[in-house]
């Protein structure tokens, strides 16, 4: 793709729409917008723009559209697979002045709010009117509602409750032409035409660029029940997840670690009051809701008697909300604990829940036979494994050239066993070669005809999704 380069009559009129705050030219202040939390990937863009309405970022999308200048939307640029990369250049657009939850409607259960609310900010605006939205990233202290939007982000509550896509009601959306639209409306129940709203949902910013949502809430549970689980066979602690599930039981969270990335990030946080003993190989981090604690003890007691079945260690019960967060707090910290370690790439893999023992033990495999060492964790209740491939001691030439292999093998296994390339992260820029894994010529066909509808010119976040 070739894109018209950034001169002084583009910053004219930039200037001209902007304040001279809200446009960013200094190399210093690029260099903040040129990298997410993608491995140590980092692409400039010519000018960081920062509109604060959307009539300013109509005027800018749809100067970018006629002047044939690539756009790349960024909210809190927490993302893992490089979506929020500047490839090309161009603008660097970011949406943080969008900061504001604009209504909190306790009478239907909806919230409406700018893209660039940080999640865990909008949970517990809404929790104090005791409403509940579920969807949490292990970053949602420092994730924006806008990229959860644009990655259809679960977490580990999606086990119960489902991922960010289960929420939306409607979007406002600036489309690249520049026009501004509504893709549904604010009900539950939506059967008028085709579904503007989901496609935009976990589009990455490809199709158009979120201004507003109007997200559901459903009602906050009273309480929450938490135990560690440790166990000496990390492909057991995978067996154990579907074996709870097949009692009927769903927790609201069923979290993964094996046993590096506990370690990690015990050291990480700087925690000892857990507990590692030797011969334990991974844990699982289970949690229960609701609004009666009868039921959640019971709930408790017949995970257990699942678990026991296996070769467990001692099972820890966090008794108050300070070791619940504690513990919570040990899961979120794992993927910064693993890139202070090392350089590494992270993969995003899911498959159906009974499938994760055989997807463990491949991504195993294949690390022994290309030399590299995984750390790997996830939401295990839904399959979705995250697999870290840490460089360590690899040689430049295996980690540039050699890897790229050893990952299309995970990925090969990975939809071989009924799954997918991604369940939560993404596709952006580091796994668009791998596109072809789990779609045949005739799906991408489908996608690239809808992104050529919304934006012929192929302006809006260029270099993402589809293999070069």
């Amino acid at each position: 793709m070739i894109f018209k380069r950034i001169d002084q009559l583009d910053i004219d009129f930039f200037t001209e729409l902007l304040s001279s705050s809200n446009i960013k030219l200094d190399p210093d202040q690029l260099e903040q917008y040129a990298h997410d939390e993608t491995e140590d990937l980092v692409y400039s863009p010519e000018v960081v723009l920062l509109p604060e309405s959307v009539d300013q970022l109509s005027a800018i999308i749809s100067y970018c559209n006629k002047m044939n200048i690539a756009v790349t939307p960024q909210g809190a640029r927490t993302g893992l697979s490089g979506g929020a990369l500047p490839l090309y250049g161009g603008v660097a657009l970011s949406m943080e002045k969008f900061d504001k939850i604009l209504d909190i409607d306790t009478k239907n259960g909806q919230v409406t709010v700018e893209p660039a609310v940080i999640t865990q900010v909008l949970q517990e605006a809404v929790a104090e009117k005791g409403l509940f939205y579920p969807p949490d990233p292990a970053s949602r202290g420092s994730c924006s509602i806008g990229g959860n939007l644009a990655e259809n982000s679960g977490g580990p509550k999606a086990v119960k409750y489902g991922v960010t896509n289960e929420y939306v009601l409607n979007l406002e959306v600036v489309l690249p032409s520049g026009e501004v639209i509504w893709t549904g409306a604010n009900v539950l129940k939506n059967a008028t035409g085709y579904n503007l709203t989901q496609l935009i949902v976990g589009s990455e910013g490809t199709l158009g660029i979120i201004t507003k949502a109007v997200l559901k809430l459903i009602p906050h549970p009273k309480m929450n029940m938490l135990m560690l689980v440790p166990f000496r066979s990390a492909e057991q602690a995978c067996e154990a997840v579907a074996a709870i599930f097949q009692e009927r039981i769903v927790p609201s969270g069923m979290e993964f670690m094996e046993r590096d990335a506990l370690i990690w990030t015990r050291d990480f946080i700087n925690d000892d009051s857990i507990q590692i003993p030797d011969d334990i190989q991974a844990h699982l981090l289970i949690e229960v809701d609701g609004n009666d604690e009868s039921t959640l003890m019971k709930d408790c007691e017949a995970i257990m008697s699942v678990v026991e079945k296996f070769d467990v260690g001692e099972i820890l019960f966090a008794d108050s909300q300070a070791q619940k967060d504690k513990l919570w707090n040990l899961r979120r910290k794992v993927g910064e604990a693993v890139k202070s370690q090392s350089i590494y790439k992270e993969e995003d893999t899911v498959v159906p829940r009974f499938e994760l023992p055989k997807l463990l033990k491949g991504v195993k495999d294949i690390g022994r036979r290309y030399g590299f060492q995984s750390v790997c964790y996830g939401h295990a209740g839904d399959g979705n494994l995250h697999i870290n491939i840490i460089k360590g001691e690899l040689s430049e030439d295996v980690w540039n050239n050699e890897l790229s292999k050893a990952i299309r093998e995970i990925f090969d296994l990975t939809v071989s066993l009924g799954g997918t390339i991604s369940g939560e992260h993404g596709i952006g820029h580091v796994q668009k070669n791998f596109m072809d894994i789990p779609f045949g010529d005739v799906e991408l066909k489908l996608m690239k005809g809808i992104k050529d509808l919304f934006d012929p010119k192929g302006i809006l976040n260029p270099g993402k999704i589809f293999p070069d």
